[in-house]
């Protein structure tokens, strides 16, 4: 039988939860027989409870105060460690410790059989079955393959129920035997599956072509620097400085060097490195100089001459508070090393020196007679240093050349204490009178001793390196096109080796947060490698990259994510990410979740993504089990639906077809198709007819498609059933949305158009038509979205007699509205009410078992909770009653489904993430959370926190004119203050709270009536004096809280005097003279 896809896209690495602390069930054991059961308690004597046909079994203890229970602050932290529980806190609720049940052991204990199996196990269980084979019996039940579990594999950790769980995920058809065969296949496709998830998970790309920048024409570049605020720095040879941001764009360029005369060789730079704790920018140049500049306005700062050789590679570290480390490579395969204190004060102090071409000059003769310089040159290598650094986590320095003997050396910044070196020192210095600092500056090299260094010998040397303490990883390339992966500690011999590249190796980085190591060649190929697995995940060729000419210096920034190439131009190469939930979301899936189901049989969760992903969750954990990608290729999952028996997954997707899993290893069991091109399936459900088995699906292609499953087809491709005469002529003209069953013989579905169908699922003939009125508000039909996304059968009225005349069919329509039918009298409505109280459509409808609640989800992510116990019986005119209503998402909700009897709800949503609810609306977790709960603890749930994205969202904000902005907030206060000021007081009406009567005779009788000591003891004594130094609370209002304000007169009537006799009035003077000009 083929095995299905062999390669499929995941976004996600799958995961297999395997629990080291078994079950409290596996160490009092169990023994079944005649539906009895044997539990022990921790009371004194041991009880025999009769098992309900549910399988559940109830513990109960003769003394409670004998229970040896922990604490719920203790199941907590267990959860969080990965431990499951063995007790029920006292105060989590009788409804939940009936979850307690020798059925739901296995959740209890997931330790995984399979995962503890040996090769030897194989062999040993293969000798078994070949055994019982040359008995007579082909295929073993399940007696006889916990019999040779037990016999061959010798686990004692294990119970009958985790044995009865894998028995049941490779008989997935529920026959009750299993071959060899099947067993081996469970096995191998298992962790095909897993292996696939895991790489797929940690794939990793680039995004291509790079954003080139040009560049003028000039020197190459000489190196790439950030800043901590993501500036990158490149600086050129003839001095030329720019500053772009992490996008790529120029802030800032400007040549640093100062312009000499023409009979002088101009002045060039060799590297460069950046003091970002004192905004200095260090370069050197070929004139054995160390430059330091300003590092916002690149003006010259000071420097240091006269240096022994031409630094070629540069690097700088703090080393502590006002402490930092110089050090460069030279030609000759030395390291110098310049030590700094006091590195504020020194800078400042060098600043004040004479100039020498336009900056302050001092030369390290003089540098290193201050006692907070010290200069220290070692001989390291044979050849030129190609790259130098310091490392902050080793405390050492590490150096690469390309000389063999010495490709790469990690050593100590200062000579360790060696007593003969040290009087042998002592004894030059008495006899010459130098300091020892000078000595070891200016006279030849020194020589590490062999225990402060350790030396890697690599074929070619090593052009280039880094380091990661995370990992405790060093990575070398050189010209032998290797990449080598080394343990710092062991320089015997490299623990791998990437092979993969066709030229010398020009730039190695470790992402340390990523596990990622990225390599660019000399021929500008860049690849990307895991350093878990060693493989190599991407390549980008020159072709693809758009990177043109000789590389001269290259970038990875771990915060931007992304890699920066020069060469004749800049180049930027962010890395492609998947979009990720802003904040503090937690997401299920990477891709928008389309629906999911839970299996009772196994007790696990199924969601399927837009990303073709299927994942499989434990239940009462919330932990990933399985994983497996590429289910329809590149198309999306719409729907899915279980087997009666709940161990297969049928999934419907947008490619047209439908596909049947084993979704305990991945394994594709069968594909239903159409043989011509088929369009998206929208739905789908298992319907039984007599002791037949039908799958029924709709979308698209507007039509009802029927197909038979039978274990004994062996097909693995099938096509559909011929189709009925009615839908051929009179069926939907729209694309159909949704479907619902009813036992024994009806069957609904709904359209786009709205129009919904009631069928006969014996004669295939259309029962009724059904189209909803739309609402009342809306005059336009074509602009409201008229589509039934959801149906659900009333099943306990649509056969009773005395329910003839009532609703048995819900439907979802226009504008959030939900309407209940009668569909056997020729289809009639008989209530609508508008359920959403946004007004958003509602996408899902769901019923109890007892079929009085009725759940409602909507595309704005709410879920309502309406009583219908006697709702719809015949005509209604008001909506029933709401019960509860909480927001379980952020965006439009794809699947609503109760579980666990009414106790618990599932969603999922088009924002990835599926959780769990209890019935309440209480917030249990979301499916991929870091933190495992309990669904026998409710102190493990989230509630009564909610999800952060749903608690900011604009739609969870409390309904008000002003939030809705149709109010401002000065009306609002205006509005107020109108209503106070119009207001008139009753006499009949009382104040609420009387203002209080208090004379000055009630004062004096209430100091009288407190006694008080006539000798202050030592605790009130202290109690005066214990808060002296804090400012005094008087308590109550202040005076001016109590000042009592009085209207303003109106002085309307008050006449203005008349000044214009005495001339005071200057205004009305002029105003006088103006006019008598006038009539003149």
């Amino acid at each position: 039988m083929p095995l299905g896809n062999k390669v499929r896209p995941t976004s996600a690495g799958g995961k297999l939860e395997t629990q080291n602390t078994s079950s409290i069930l596996v160490r009092l054991g169990s023994a079944t027989g005649n539906g009895r059961c044997r539990v022990k308690t921790p009371g004194p004597e041991t009880q025999t409870v009769r098992t309900p046909p549910g399988g559940r079994v109830v513990t109960l203890q003769d003394d409670p105060e004998d229970t040896d229970e922990r604490p719920e602050w203790l199941e907590r932290e267990l959860l969080k460690q990965g431990h499951r529980r063995h007790t029920i806190a006292i105060g989590d609720g009788f409804a939940f410790r009936s979850f307690t049940s020798a059925d739901h052991s296995r959740g209890l204990c997931k330790l995984r059989i399979d995962q503890k199996v040996s090769l030897e196990d194989l062999e040993r269980l293969k000798l078994a079955f070949e055994e019982f084979q040359r008995g007579g019996i082909q295929a073993l039940d399940m007696r006889n393959f916990r019999q040779i579990v037990k016999k061959c594999l010798k686990l004692h950790d294990i119970n009958d129920d985790q044995i009865q769980e894998l028995f049941m995920k490779i008989d997935y058809s529920g026959n009750g035997q299993i071959v060899w065969d099947e067993f081996c296949t469970y096995v191998q496709l298992e962790y095909m599956e897993k292996e696939e998830s895991v790489s797929r998970s940690k794939r990793a790309a680039l995004v291509l072509p790079a954003c080139i920048r040009p560049m003028c024409h000039g020197e190459p570049v000489l190196g790439i620097r950030a800043t901590p605020d993501d500036i990158v720095v490149t600086v050129r040879e003839e001095g030329a400085v720019y500053y772009w941001n992490s996008e790529l764009q120029l802030q800032k360029s400007k040549n640093v060097f100062q312009q000499r005369p023409v009979n002088r060789k101009p002045k060039w730079a060799t590297d460069f490195a950046i003091m970002p704790q004192y905004n200095k920018l260090i370069i050197a140049t070929g004139d054995r100089e160390i430059q330091f500049y300003e590092l916002l306005s690149l003006e010259p700062y000071c420097q240091l001459s006269a240096l022994e050789t031409v630094p070629l590679r540069l690097d700088y570290s703090s080393t502590g508070p006002d402490e930092c480390v110089i050090l460069y490579g030279d030609a000759q395969g030395c390291v110098t090393i310049i030590l700094i204190t006091l590195v504020g004060e020194m800078l400042r102090l060098w600043k004040k020196l004479p100039m020498v071409e336009n900056m302050p000059n001092i030369g390290i003769d003089s540098a290193v007679l201050s006692p907070n310089v010290t200069y220290i040159r070692w001989k390291v290598h044979g050849d030129w240093v190609t790259q130098v650094k310091y490392s902050e986590s080793m405390r050492a320095i590490v150096s690469s050349s390309n000389h063999e003997p010495s490709a790469l050396v990690i050593g100590c910044t200062r000579p360790t204490m060696n007593i003969e070196q040290t009087l042998r020192e002592i004894r030059e210095f008495c006899r010459e009178g130098k300091t020892r600092k000078v000595q070891a500056g200016h006279g030849s090299p020194q020589q590490r001793a062999a225990g402060d260094q350790t030396v890697f010998s690599i074929y070619k040397g090593a052009k280039t390196f880094d380091l990661c303490k995370k990992h405790n990883l060093l990575v070398t390339g050189g010209m032998d096109r290797f990449i080598r992966m080394w343990n710092p500690y062991v320089p015997g011999k490299p623990t791998g080796l990437l092979i993969g590249h066709c030229a010398p190796i020009f730039y190695v980085s470790i992402s340390s947060e990523d596990g990622r190591i990225f390599s660019v060649s000399m021929d500008s190929i860049i690849k990307i490698w895991d350093i878990q697995d060693q493989s190599c995940l991407f390549t980008a060729h020159p072709k693809a990259s758009l990177i043109r000419g000789e590389l001269s210096a290259c970038l990875y920034l771990p915060s931007v994510k992304a890699l920066y190439v020069a060469s004749d131009s800049m180049a930027l190469l962010p890395l492609r990410t998947r979009t990720q939930v802003q904040g503090h979301s937690i997401v299920s899936h990477k891709e928008p979740v389309l629906c999911c189901g839970y299996s009772e049989a196994f007790r696990q969760v199924v969601s399927c993504s837009e990303g073709s992903v299927v994942k499989v969750w434990d239940f009462d954990t919330g932990r990933q089990v399985f994983e497996f990608g590429g289910a329809h290729g590149v198309s999306a999952i719409t729907c899915l639906a279980f087997d009666p028996k709940g161990r297969r997954l049928i999934t419907g997707g947008r490619d047209g077809c439908l596909k049947v899993w084993n979704f305990n290893n991945g394994q594709c069991l069968k594909i239903f198709r159409k043989d011509h091109g088929s369009a998206e399936v929208c739905d789908c459900t298992y319907l039984n007819v007599n002791r037949n088995t039908y799958i029924i699906s709709v979308g698209w292609n507007r039509r009802i498609d029927i197909y038979f499953d039978s274990a004994e087809d062996l097909h693995h491709v099938q096509s559909p059933q011929p189709p009925w005469q009615d839908d051929l002529k009179s069926g939907h003209k729209e694309d159909i949305l949704c479907v619902a069953q009813c036992p024994p013989s009806l069957l609904a579905s709904g359209s786009y158009d709205g129009e919904i169908i009631v069928w006969n699922l014996v004669s295939g003939h259309v029962q009724c038509r059904l189209v909803a009125p739309l609402p009342t508000d809306y005059t336009h039909s074509e602009d409201v979205d008229k589509s039934a996304l959801s149906l659900v059968f009333l099943r306990t009225r649509a056969p009773g007699i005395a329910f003839i005349s009532a609703a048995c069919l819900v439907s979802s329509g226009a504008q959030g509205y939900v309407h209940f039918w009668n569909v056997l009298n020729g289809g009639k409505l008989l209530a609508s009410f508008e359920a959403s109280r946004v007004k958003y459509q509602v996408t899902k409808l769901v019923l109890t078992g007892e079929e009085d609640l009725l759940y409602a989800a909507d595309q704005a992510g709410f879920v309502y909770v309406y009583d219908i116990t006697s709702y719809a019986l015949g005509p209604e005119q008001e909506a029933p009653k709401l019960e509860n209503y909480w927001r379980a998402h952020i965006s439009s909700i794809t699947s609503l489904q109760i579980v666990e009897d009414g106790l618990m709800l599932l969603t999922s949503s088009t924002d990835c993430t599926v959780r769990l609810w209890s019935a309440d609306g209480e917030f249990i977790g979301t499916f991929g959370q870091e933190e495992s709960w309990s669904i026998h603890t409710p102190s493990s749930w989230k509630h009564p926190t909610i999800p952060y994205e749903i608690l900011i969202h604009p739609l969870s904000m409390p309904a008000h004119s002003i939030l809705e902005q149709r109010t401002s907030t000065p009306d609002v206060i205006n509005a107020d203050q109108t209503e106070a000021k119009d207001a008139k007081p009753h006499s009949s009406s009382k104040p609420r709270h009387p203002p209080p009567q208090i004379s000055d005779g009630d004062i004096d009788e209430e100091i009288k009536s407190l006694i008080y000591p006539s000798q202050q003891g030592k605790r009130l004594h202290h109690e005066i004096f214990k808060n002296t130094n804090k400012p005094p609370n008087h308590g109550g209002p202040k005076v001016y809280h109590t000042l009592k304000c009085f209207d303003i007169d109106d002085t309307s009537t008050c006449k203005k005097p008349d000044l214009s006799i005495a001339a005071m009035d200057p205004f009305f003077s002029r105003i006088a003279v103006k006019g008598t000009t006038g009539t003149q």
